[in-house]
């Protein structure tokens, strides 16, 4: 096998591998979402406004709703 192959076969694989690590980084990522959303909705059910929560994690009402919705 040429070097140049090997060159080629070794970055193919770190193409794969990249890939697998950004599908779980996806998959993790929708994971804390929905947990961060449920949170917030249980925080929501408690009594506490969207701005509330905004304040208290240094971002805006709207991202709160935001955040919600999705």
């Amino acid at each position: 096998m040429t070097r140049r192959k090997q060159t080629a076969e070794d970055t193919i694989e770190r193409i794969k591998q990249a890939r697998a690590q950004a599908l779980e980084h996806t998959r993790l990522a929708r994971r804390y979402h929905e947990e961060r959303r449920v949170l917030m909705q249980q925080l929501i059910d408690d009594g506490w406004s969207q701005a509330d929560i905004g304040r208290e994690l240094d971002v805006t009402r709207q991202a709160v709703q935001k955040m919600l919705s999705a």
